[in-house]
């Protein structure tokens, strides 16, 4: 239970997000009735309306555009098996048209269970007291940071929960730390951060200390069903304030933004439409659009019924259609399968539903790294991971498929971001940066941290394949990473264009 100190930090809080409602500048972009008048009308599309979509979204691969939410309810709504295949095929051809057949990997680092937050479907729940939840010190964090790097990992999604012990000062003490770590060669070079929503002063605090994507997922676009879930008088509660998290976000100069939506606590159908609405609604505010998209499924958590028990939870033949219908839809996004999902089926995505960006390695319990290994605690946890592969083996299951592991994070740090990246990905010109700096990466993991296995695939197929892409599609480029693979071979690090 909540502690006299920390209801009082909550309650003022929440008068402060009450007060904003009532003036916010933002008008609503999510109409239920609308949302499920279009999906109703679009109940039973024909198989040429579905080929034009599908045209239609290879052709938005290069210009920038999304679907309109009539297109995207008829994706949803299709029944036929046949045409899925086409259009997961369609997904997989747009991903590597806009980024290349590259895979981005990253690892969560959860900072801070602690929350004065109540939703029903969370493990990490105040009231839940099956579950331990913790804040680390700075010693804790610089020991999660030397087990990550030591694992060849530059890329984290650090995570908050909403609590007077992590508000912004330790959100911007804790990002500050991590990039001042460097154990040998390892060192992390970007901190994206999934954390409750601000205020605008406090977005301009984060962005000082140099952070990558700042992500809120919604959790539901359902008015309704997000009352129900997040009780009345939290500071979750209020729905326009998260609803424009990210609109505070984007007018505090952060300009790569994160939407998401935790699948299975609405009709999933529902809520692509509402992500749909909300990168239009980025779009028309601020001229740019999600740096990605996530697609989280409710998964089991401790001492929490609803996790299992919820009508709207969803079977993995719809997962996989949500998947690739978010690749058409929004072409130019990045698309993040979390390691929530089992290895067959985060392998089978990668193929079928466009994905661009996977975690691996990873530990979802505050401490997790130095002292749980690759074990699932689930009284530490905020819900039960089912991908444990460790970031060895996932980069080696992605060799096996001709993939290219990618630990790129020159974008952000070279100022392609924002409206500076938009063009590049909306144009599908950014693969020649993604493939260029992905060879990079990978081969400075395979010089510092690759078994002799994994060594050999990378030397002999993965690199030789990737450069004779990029011979063949941009010559300069190819002839400098080969400058650079050299230099890295005499003991040059962090090599990027």
């Amino acid at each position: 239970m909540l502690t006299a100190k920390e209801k009082a930090w909550r309650e003022k809080r929440l008068k402060e997000i009450l007060k904003w409602e009532e003036n916010s500048p933002y008008e609503d972009f999510i109409d239920p009735a609308k949302i499920w008048e279009i999906l109703e009308r679009k109940k039973n599309p024909d198989r040429q309306e579905i080929l034009d979509i599908m045209a239609k979204a290879r052709d938005n691969a290069s210009s920038g555009a999304m679907l309109a939410p009539e297109e995207v309810a008829a994706l949803a709504n299709l029944k036929d098996p046949d045409l899925w295949e086409e259009i997961f095929e369609t997904a997989f051809w747009i991903k590597n048209k806009v980024y290349g057949n590259r895979i981005v990997l990253f690892s969560p680092l959860y900072i801070s269970s602690l929350c004065v937050n109540n939703c029903v479907y969370c493990g990490f729940r105040e009231s839940n007291e099956f579950v331990e939840k913790k804040r680390l010190s700075l010693e804790q964090l610089d020991e999660e940071i030397r087990v990550l790097t030591e694992m060849g990992q530059k890329r984290l999604i650090v995570v908050y929960g909403e609590h007077p012990e992590s508000d912004v000062a330790f959100m911007c003490q804790t990002i500050e730390r991590i990039y001042s770590q460097k154990f040998g060669n390892g060192e992390i070079r970007r901190v994206n951060v999934n954390a409750p929503p601000l205020f605008k002063e406090e977005y301009e605090e984060i962005k000082k200390v140099g952070i990558g994507t700042y992500q809120v997922f919604q959790e539901t676009y359902h008015p309704d069903t997000y009352r129900r879930l997040h009780p009345k008088g939290t500071l979750k509660g209020p729905f326009r304030w998260r609803l424009f998290a990210l609109h505070r976000a984007q007018e505090a100069g952060i300009d790569d933004v994160a939407l998401g939506v935790l699948f299975g606590l609405y009709d999933w159908r529902y809520e692509l439409l509402g992500l749909l609405y909300h990168a239009q609604a980025l779009e028309k505010e601020f001229g740019v659009g999600p740096h990605t998209i996530s697609y989280p499924r409710l998964e089991p958590a401790m001492n929490t019924p609803f996790s299992v028990h919820s009508r709207f939870r969803v079977s993995d033949e719809d997962f996989k259609k949500l998947v690739a219908i978010i690749r058409l839809m929004c072409p130019y996004t990045g698309s993040i399968l979390t390691a929530r999902e089992p290895a067959p089926l985060r392998q089978e995505l990668i193929r079928k539903g466009g994905v661009s960006q996977m975690d691996a390695g990873s530990q979802i319990a505050v401490g997790g790294y130095a002292t749980l290994k690759r074990e699932n605690i689930p009284d530490k946890q905020q819900f039960i991971i089912q991908d444990t592969r460790s970031i060895e083996e996932f980069i080696f299951d992605l060799c096996k498929e001709g993939y290219l592991p990618s630990f790129c994070t020159a974008c952000y740090r070279e100022g392609r971001t924002g409206e500076n990246f938009m063009p590049l990905a909306k144009y599908a010109t950014v693969k020649h940066f993604c493939i260029a700096n992905g060879i990079l990466t990978f081969q400075e993991y395979l010089l510092d941290y690759a078994s002799p296995q994994l060594r050999e695939i990378g030397e002999k197929e993965i690199i030789p394949r990737y450069l004779s892409w990029l011979e063949e599609n941009l010559a300069p480029a190819a002839k400098r990473v080969r400058e650079l693979l050299a230099k890295q071979k005499e003991g040059r690090r962090d090599c990027h264009l």
